[in-house]
C-alpha cells in the first residue's frame, strides 16, 4: 500500500518536473525582456515566472529524489524477503568465498616440450 503511494508520487513528480522544465525559458531569453518585450503584462509580474517556476521545480525535484530513495529501500527489503522464502539470491547479495587462483587453472598431465618435429617450417622464399 505504502509502496504504491510512493510510486504514484514518484511518477507525478517526474511528470511535473518534465512539464515545468519545458515551461521555463533559457537564460538567453531574459535579454529581450529587459528591453520591454512585453514582460510587464504577464501573469507573474514584471519579474516573470522564473522564480516561481524554479522554486516549484526544485521542490518537485527534491520530492523525486526522496521517492527514488524510498523505492530503492523498498526494493532492497523485497530482495531480502525473497531470500528468506527460498528464492534465488540476486548476484549483488551473494557472498563469494575466496579460493586460490591455482584452482581455476586446469592442470594438463604428461605434457612434453615441443620438439622440432612438432613445429611446422615456414615456406622458403627465393
Amino acid at each position: 500500500m505504502l509502496e504504491t503511494v510512493v510510486v504514484v508520487i514518484h511518477l507525478l513528480g517526474a511528470l511535473g518536473v518534465i512539464g515545468l522544465v519545458l515551461l521555463q525559458h533559457g537564460k538567453g531569453a531574459d535579454a529581450g525582456a529587459s528591453f520591454g518585450a512585453g514582460a510587464s503584462g504577464t501573469v507573474f509580474g514584471s519579474q516573470g515566472s522564473s522564480t516561481f517556476l524554479s522554486r516549484v521545480t526544485a521542490i518537485l525535484a527534491a520530492a523525486f529524489f526522496i521517492t527514488s530513495l524510498a523505492l530503492g529501500f523498498f526494493a532492497k527489503e523485497k530482495s531480502v524477503s525473497a531470500n528468506d522464502v527460498g528464492l534465488p539470491v540476486p548476484a549483488v547479495m551473494e557472498v563469494k568465498q575466496e579460493k586460490p587462483a591455482t584452482d581455476d587453472v586446469p592442470v594438463l598431465e604428461a605434457q612434453s616440450p615441443a620438439t622440432s618435429v612438432d613445429v611446422p617450417k615456414a615456406a622458403e622464399q627465393k
